[in-house]
């Protein structure tokens, strides 16, 4: 395979994305940056408010997943950055609703927090919240708190108040009552920390949901459930009325389109499990009955997975059609009668953020679910701070340290070039992106009949641990914290005007060349020149001037910086940034099948990205 030897060859001393978070910890010298990751695309130019978009060959398959809010203020916004969106910095505005109901979003009066029983579940408490009898129901621990205020953020921006969170803990309860968010009180009793997958914490919230469903129905109310690490980014209510003889209408972990409109996806063709991170319920008797025995089920067999419970269920009988027009099935005992939500517009983690199905289908999505992700909570947070759908404070904006990115450029051979293989994959990461997808399993690169285009914009989470990124780790072992953000973040509406007008741009420059000094002098167009391979002290002479800039952008970062003079600092900086990639999985016909990334390949004389051969060397690369 001479083609892709050749592309390895051209990067074997380009690491742009390492050296960024080298030039970061140095920034870190002079003042307190945030490394904000950068790639190739931009939805807008540097040029102004009227500047075109790109119009090159690449910039659809490098684009990520559309807009769904009004494009951000562009006089200061890097080309750099990659961007999605919806920004979310005002404070909610209180959302109308009929007399006997307070606004969402505004808080209660007084100071005294009402008796707990205030807020148990009622058939009276749903009454008052739901609309054309329909309720949005979602419920969390406090560890949830951010993405429970991002989910409410959202139907509250599209007009919708007939939602009810569910709380897990006290905790929780209180403070969404203070922030007048309608809550009322699960029993659960549970901590109020994070809920690892999988774990008996994690089982113990899925039979929470199933009881909560079974209680609710006999309400004589529509049940919209959702997990709370989705958004909505459309109201759905109009779309699901549109199948009113369905019982139940749940999403999918579909990966292949099985239609090309906004259809129910075909049964006969839906081979991935169901998925109950977003179903709507109607209360009829069969609806009631599957509730009911699911409840059972889960209740009396601790072992059984919530979500592979109602899959067992609801495959028991599967078929035939209802019709030949709603696209439903009769299912679970043959009464049932089950429409499955296009994956395309209903999307999961890998049909929004891999695939972006449905932009490649021009439709507008209305939720995505962070699904098919790693780094477990940690990560989903990112995910949808990289598609700018996340409700952050206002000082995660505004950093008192100010915020340091960069342009990167790609060599063509890597980007436009060349087979779609392992090698070119592991050669292009290094520009923050992504030739081959990344699974739990062996596939050939992509999952066959999906939509995904090579190479992609990936999300963070496919190469770099984001949970050990932001693990407090002991400064004395491996330095000083790197804080970073995501690489859509100069995008997002929520940037405030002072941080995108106060700009240092860099152009590297090679010593003994034109104007090539060391200075803190800019050009007539604002532009610093700075010397490649400078060292510490001449990043501190330079940059100490400009202390008071919220941005700095690096026109590269290849030569910019050679490393710490200082070997304990150097090791400690070594120590931390070794433990932030991950594995790229998986490799077919072996086992193991992962990979692991390595932040200091290019020292290792002969390394290749293959999978461990031995068990003895099946570890990350420290």
């Amino acid at each position: 395979m001479p083609g892709w030897r050749n592309q390895f060859q051209e990067i074997a001393s380009s690491k742009p994305l390492f050296l960024t978070i080298y030039a970061t910890v140095v920034a870190g010298i002079v003042f307190s940056s945030f490394y904000v990751f950068s790639a190739v695309y931009s939805s807008a130019g540097r040029g102004g408010a009227g500047s075109a978009p790109s119009s090159s060959a690449t910039s659809w398959w490098l684009s990520p997943p559309a807009s769904h809010v009004d494009s951000p203020a562009q006089d200061r916004t890097p080309n750099s950055s990659q961007i999605m969106a919806v920004g979310m910095l005002a404070v909610p505005a209180p959302q109308p609703r009929s007399k006997s109901m307070p606004p969402i979003w505004k808080a209660p009066p007084g100071s005294k927090m009402p008796p707990l029983k205030t807020f148990r579940l009622t058939k009276e408490l749903f009454g008052k919240r739901a609309k054309d009898n329909v309720v949005i129901v979602t419920f969390g621990n406090y560890a949830f708190m951010d993405f429970i205020l991002t989910w409410v953020k959202h139907l509250t921006d599209l007009g919708l108040d007939n939602l009810l969170v569910g709380a897990m803990d006290t905790k929780l309860l209180e403070a969404l009552y203070w922030k007048g968010i309608p809550v009322f009180d699960m029993g659960s009793h549970m901590s109020t920390g994070d809920v690892g997958w999988g774990s008996p914490t994690f089982h113990k919230m899925g039979r929470e949901k199933v009881i909560l469903i079974d209680t609710v129905l006999p309400f004589g109310y529509e049940l919209l459930m959702c997990d709370t690490d989705m958004v909505w980014l459309k109201n759905p209510l109009p779309y699901l009325s549109h199948f009113p003889e369905a019982d139940v209408l749940t999403s999918t972990d579909q990966v292949v389109p099985t239609v090309a409109d906004d259809r129910l996806d075909i049964w006969q063709q839906v081979g991935a499990a169901y998925n109950i991170g977003i179903f709507h319920w109607r209360p009829t008797d069969a609806a009631k009955k599957l509730a009911k025995e699911w409840k059972d089920m889960l209740l009396a067999d601790d072992a059984i997975w919530d979500q592979n419970g109602f899959n067992d269920l609801v495959h028991r009988q599967l078929g035939p059609s209802v019709d030949q027009e709603s696209g439903l099935v009769y299912a679970y005992d043959g009464n049932l009668k089950l429409g499955l939500l296009p994956a395309s517009i209903f999307c999961s983690g890998h049909t929004y953020f891999v695939q972006a199905m449905y932009q490649q289908l021009r439709m507008e999505p209305y939720a995505v679910h962070t699904t098919f992700q790693y780094a477990g909570t940690e990560g989903k947070r990112h995910r949808l701070r990289e598609a700018m759908v996340f409700y952050d404070p206002p000082e995660y904006f505004d950093s008192p340290g100010g915020f340091l990115t960069f342009k990167p450029s790609i060599p063509k051979s890597l980007l436009l070039d060349g087979e779609h293989t392992i090698e070119s994959h592991f050669s292009l990461v290094n520009y923050q992106v992504c030739m081959l997808d990344r699974l739990w399993f062996s596939h050939p690169g992509i999952l066959v009949g999906s939509m995904t285009r090579q190479p992609f914009l990936c999300p963070l989470d496919h190469v770099f641990e984001v949970n050990v990124m932001l693990k407090q780790l002991s400064e004395e072992e491996f330095g000083p914290r790197i804080n970073f953000r995501e690489y859509s973040f100069f995008d997002n509406p929520s940037v405030p005007r002072q941080v995108k007008e106060s700009w240092l741009d860099v152009q590297l420059c090679q010593v003994g060349s034109r104007n090539c000094n060391v200075s803190n002098s800019t050009t007539a167009l604002g532009v610093l020149k700075f010397p490649k391979h400078s060292n510490e002290e001449t990043f501190h002479s330079v940059f100490s001037s400009f202390k008071e800039v919220k941005v700095i952008q690096f026109s590269s970062m290849q030569d910019a910086f050679p490393g710490f003079t200082d070997k304990i600092r150097e090791g400690k900086f070594r120590n931390r940034v070794k433990r932030y990639v991950g594995i790229w999985c998986c490799v077919e016909n072996h086992i193991p099948g992962h990979i692991y990334y390595d932040m200091y390949w290019d020292e290792k004389p002969g390394w290749k990205p293959i999978p461990p051969q031995t068990s003895e060397d099946d570890h990350p690369p420290w």
